[in-house]
């Protein structure tokens, strides 16, 4: 029925996003459509609104980011740039959603977003058949304080974080020059411990964190960049009290 989805708005951006498929992509459509508090669903919830006017879009995320350059030009959900493509990750990590930024110069800006609810950090394993690349891009980056990125090749409950971020950092080291600003953006629930600390703790390995932020749902709702009416539809369902 769509009842998971408290807009019109975000109902339609479901919509749009399961009519179509990216290559290699898994998704959950159960989830999508059942489970009240996942955190993808969530992603639809908070932005399916700008989704469909990208005037308010590109109001919202500058509000959010105001250093963002250029103007938004399309919003993409659960969304990566080549699955399995070893000009970017060569894996399936994704974004929940992309805010992708026209720069007025014939390349493109991205905000990637990943968003967390109710999950804790759990302790994984990059692929280890991925191992060179992950660390070619960690390294070309000079994102990463020096010591810290073979500690991100083992088991770490950054692992997810770091791989994430690794592909934004991909988008801007590829061949074709299309991406030249990005920022990947970790937003959580403020109650969500496990992220706080995991957000803060993938902050102090970087000398440059310029392409690494976190946020809070909280924050994002405290800034009215959003109708007062989805604002408050997203309090009362992730924000009880």
């Amino acid at each position: 029925t769509g009842a998971n989805f408290l807009t019109a708005g975000a109902l339609e951006a479901a919509r749009a996003r399961t009519s179509v498929t990216e290559p290699h992509q898994s998704f959950d459509h159960q989830r999508l459509w059942a489970d009240l508090l996942w955190s993808p669903a969530m992603a639809f919830n908070l932005f399916g609104d700008l989704a469909a006017d990208l005037e308010l879009a590109d109001t919202a995320v500058h509000t959010w980011w105001p250093d963002a350059p250029g103007t938004v030009s399309d919003i993409r959900f659960a969304h990566s740039p080549g699955r399995f493509d070893p000009a970017y990750l060569n894996s399936l990590r994704a974004f929940d959603v992309a805010f992708l930024l026209d720069l007025g110069d014939g390349t493109q800006g991205i905000v990637g977003v990943d968003t967390r609810y109710h999950e804790r950090a759990k302790p994984e394993t990059p692929k280890p058949s991925n191992r060179s690349r992950n660390l070619e891009v960690a390294e070309r980056s000079g994102a990463f304080a020096a010591g810290t990125i073979d500690a991100l090749t083992g088991r770490t409950e950054l692992a997810v974080m770091w791989l994430e971020h690794l592909l934004l950092l991909s988008m801007l080291q590829h061949v074709s020059g299309t991406w030249s600003w990005g920022r990947y953006v970790v937003v959580h629930a403020a109650g969500n411990s496990d992220f706080a600390d995991a957000c803060a703790r993938y902050r102090d390995l970087l000398v440059d964190r310029s392409t690494f932020s976190s946020v809070t749902i909280e924050e994002l709702l405290d800034a009215n960049a959003l109708p007062a009416q989805t604002t408050a539809a997203l309090r009362d369902r992730y924000l009880p009290g």
